[in-house]
């Protein structure tokens, strides 16, 4: 049993930690603030529950099973995806707000026109 939570423990951290490295990078490749923000979503939301889960996989094949690390770990990963939507939320917010340089491919005003005929 232990070196089946150990091997997941590794897939899981290993795909999350890939899946912040690809967010980063393509962080980097983003022109402008909102676009960013708009791929920086996979790295907290899959991400990071991804390293949390597999820290408490390895801990359990370390220690044995504990009810109260499946809480902390299951609070931390709700917590996580609260906290990562509101601030997402947040930092988009003050991007626009701050009338920051947006690349004309960005359309951040797609939903303020009416919609066109026949687009439906």
């Amino acid at each position: 049993m232990s070196a089946v939570l150990t091997t997941l423990a590794g897939i899981f951290v290993v795909l999350g930690a890939l899946l912040v490295v690809a967010s980063a990078i393509a962080m980097h490749r983003q022109r402008d603030a909102i676009s960013r923000i708009n791929v920086f979503s996979p790295a907290t939301g899959l991400g990071l529950p991804l390293i949390v889960t597999a820290a408490f996989l390895h801990r359990w094949a370390v220690a044995g099973f504990d009810g109260v690390d499946l809480f902390k770990t299951l609070v931390t990963i709700a917590a996580l995806l609260v906290v990562s939507s509101v601030a997402t939320n947040v930092i988009a917010r003050a991007a626009y707000l701050s009338a920051a340089p947006v690349d004309p491919h960005t359309d951040p005003q797609d939903l303020a026109r009416a919609p066109e005929p026949g687009s439906d």
